[in-house]
């Protein structure tokens, strides 16, 4: 069953399109990703997709349902979602905002606890809203979002605040959401954390998908097909796979001489400079 079905979807604002002409799907309980440089049209969609903007052609549905359909109570409770706007009340103290949401969502009690150890705050209950750094702030967020283990989340750029002990925290904790059954849409630039989480990913560039797939699909797709050979002498030799490389790896293996030999895979990010001649910044 498709979460997520994107059909032609095209995104005008005034004479530029956002999002030219986009379409995907995505299958219940995939971890999907969607990269791209700042101002592709990451955002754009996901306000798409959470019934924060209408499309100017095309069709998209979120869980059965067109996607403007999200804002009914009855879809909310079914997706979580973190955004840069997704605001807490700046007043109330982290473990108050979530008291809002878990009663809400008419959790038990012990859904506060379980989830702020989720993101690493238990803590820091205490701490106001207003007197949060953005890493802290961003972590509280997606507390919200996730305290009912929704079938849906939505991720946009959920890790760009945060440092690599607390990145990590939130990977373990998401991949452990998506066992438990919950599909995750993620957007980011981060080319390490898609590779790290994502099933699948789409490349997205000037508002068109230019590849889509799994990180090794991609990578074998991508790949220039040599081999990289570290002598012991030091020498580093990159040849075309083929028998006249087999012939000089045998020889070099032979006499000793091979240190290490790999082949040669792109990044993620290498694949998106050769497709678009553009650095993710």
């Amino acid at each position: 069953m498709d979460v997520i079905k994107v059909t032609h979807v095209q995104k005008r604002f005034g004479s530029k399109d956002a999002l030219a002409d986009v379409s995907f799907s995505i299958p219940k309980g995939e971890i999907f990703g969607f990269l791209g440089p700042s101002g592709s049209g990451k955002t754009t969609l996901i306000k798409i997709l959470t019934a924060q903007l209408n499309t100017t052609n095309g069709q998209a549905t979120v869980l059965n349902q067109p996607a403007g359909m999200m804002h009914h109570s009855a879809q909310k409770m079914r997706f979580g979602i973190l955004t840069d706007n997704s605001g807490l009340y700046e007043r109330l103290t982290i473990e108050e905002n979530l008291e809002l949401y878990r009663q809400l969502y008419d959790l038990p009690k012990a859904s506060i606890d379980r989830v702020l150890q989720f993101v690493n705050l238990s803590g820091e209950r205490k701490k106001r809203f207003s007197v949060l750094s953005k890493g802290m702030r961003q972590r509280a967020i997606l507390a919200c979002a996730i305290i009912h283990e929704p079938e849906l989340l939505f991720l946009d750029e959920p890790t760009s605040a945060l440092d690599p002990v607390n990145a990590a925290h939130i990977y373990k904790g998401l991949r452990y959401l998506n066992e438990k059954g919950t599909t995750i849409f993620l957007t980011t630039h981060n080319m390490a954390e898609a590779e790290l989480l994502c099933h699948r990913v789409a490349i997205l560039y000037q508002g068109s998908i230019k590849a889509i797939g799994s990180p090794k699909e991609l990578k074998r797709q991508y790949r220039d097909n040599q081999v990289r050979i570290e002598l012991t002498n030091g020498e580093i030799h990159e040849l075309p796979q083929g028998e006249e490389t087999a012939d000089r790896i045998a020889d070099w293996m032979k006499r000793g001489f091979i240190d290490r030999i790999e082949t040669k895979e792109p990044s993620l990010g290498d694949i998106f400079i050769k497709m678009t001649g553009s650095e993710l910044l």
